[in-house]
């Protein structure tokens, strides 16, 4: 099991915002669409950064209502750590858990096609667990 396998289980939509979106135009976007982050894309479309849940909550903890009208630019991740399609779900499970972040864009060839969360990775992981056992079971019973 990779990424792609994982992509193509769950579809390769991706949630973009741009970096002259306001803070408050990209928490409706995730409200919306009820994500936790959304991926930033220039105008030819690559990626310049993540926001996330947490990125807005920390500059309006730190600005208040006034945080809302910064642009997405100024307050979202800049350093993005990005998946390729052959990355394992070790690979994956060990990246975001490093890194301590819940969405990886996925990257193949430099075009964005897709975005992995942690809860994507666990249920394939557990999905993966699952079926080692019913083999186990199976090739026990059949002696």
């Amino acid at each position: 099991m990779n990424a792609e396998a994982i992509l193509q289980n769950k579809g390769r939509d991706v949630v973009t915002i741009a970096p002259e979106d306001t803070l408050l135009d990209a928490a409706q976007v995730l409200d919306k669409r009820r994500i936790g982050a959304a991926v930033v894309t220039n105008t030819k479309g690559k990626v310049c950064g993540v926001l996330s849940e947490r990125d807005v909550a920390r500059q309006v903890a730190r600005q208040g209502n006034d945080a809302l009208d910064l642009l997405v630019g100024e307050c979202m991740s800049r350093n993005v750590i990005t998946a390729k399609l052959d990355d394992s779900l070790d690979t994956l499970l060990a990246c975001m858990t490093d890194r301590r972040i819940r969405h990886l864009p996925v990257i193949d060839q430099s075009d964005l096609v897709g975005v992995i969360s942690i809860g994507d990775v666990v249920k394939r992981k557990i999905d993966e667990s699952e079926a080692e056992a019913e083999a186990m079971k199976a090739y026990i019973s059949a002696g």
